[in-house]
């Protein structure tokens, strides 16, 4: 059995456009990965088996998805320990499915090339192919389209999932579309691309466009706290603060533990 680490993400930056005829929104993001990660094991089996979440439906999608591109029988058992919160903005189940996408392609007699994986990853969704890659990327497109960006990577994270009711990923999309939220898109996108051309030391990420999609008073509390920037990531309800300090991020994260659950990590250059 093979095992390997399914890092969370965070989104740094999110824009987003208007809802494209295909179904999906334009956007431009920063992915960055996390430290805080899942445990994904996969083995040859007699048939397809994913224990240790119930409620996974992207694992076995995964798998079944890559064993009718090479033309076998789904025949993996995969293990997940799970550690990223789930439906949190952190990706946790996209990073699953990739980790165990990748794990399964080595037990293949003829695995699957790098960038083939990666098309079969972007019709999973579209996180998933940033899973497959290093180091932080620029997202477009629907996400799926990714550049490798040069970010420092010398912060401390800290995370906060507040204990409220989250809606839906569709409804936070849905209520984007009703106040018009994807007017503008075109400029926001080049004032993200202005801000990381100027990116040089971690601070100069405050300087990032906040999340178009969602909000929190949280973020001004990280913010109030000594993160040098806070926000939600991807359509919520996890809100980030980036800390140049541990002795802060500590404090931060003791003063935040009243408003949900939290964590504490750094940037991770792979899973």
């Amino acid at each position: 059995m093979t095992r390997a680490p399914a890092t969370a993400k965070l989104n740094l930056a999110l824009v987003v456009g208007r809802l494209r005829d295909n179904g999906k929104h334009e956007l431009t993001t920063v992915y960055q990965r996390l430290d805080l990660a899942d445990r994904v094991a996969v083995s040859p089996a007699p048939r397809l088996r994913v224990t240790g979440f119930a409620e996974d439906t992207l694992v076995s999608g995964a798998l079944e998805r890559l064993a009718e591109t090479v033309g076998v029988p789904p025949r993996w058992e995969a293990r997940l320990t799970k550690r990223i919160p789930v439906a949190a903005g952190l990706g946790g189940g996209s990073s699953d499915a990739a980790t165990a996408l990748r794990l399964a392609n080595e037990t293949l007699e003829k695995p699957l090339r790098a960038a083939r994986l990666r098309k079969l990853a972007a019709d999973l969704g579209a996180d998933v192919p940033f899973f497959l890659t290093k180091g932080p990327q620029l997202g477009e497109g629907d996400g799926t389209a990714l550049t490798p960006l040069d970010l420092p990577q010398d912060y401390w994270v800290i995370l906060v999932l507040p204990r409220t009711t989250k809606p839906s990923s569709g409804a936070v999309y849905a209520a984007f579309d009703e106040r018009d939220g994807g007017k503008g898109y075109r400029s926001r996108r080049a004032a993200l691309k202005r801000a990381l051309g100027e990116v040089a030391r971690a601070r100069d990420l405050a300087e990032l466009p906040p999340n178009d999609l969602a909000s929190s008073p949280l973020a001004d509390e990280l913010l109030e706290a000594g993160a040098f920037r806070a926000d939600v990531t991807g359509a919520g309800p996890v809100v980030y603060g980036l800390f140049q300090q541990l002795d802060n991020a500590r404090e931060a994260r003791a003063l935040l533990k009243a408003r949900g659950r939290t964590w504490l990590t750094v940037p991770a250059w792979y899973g």
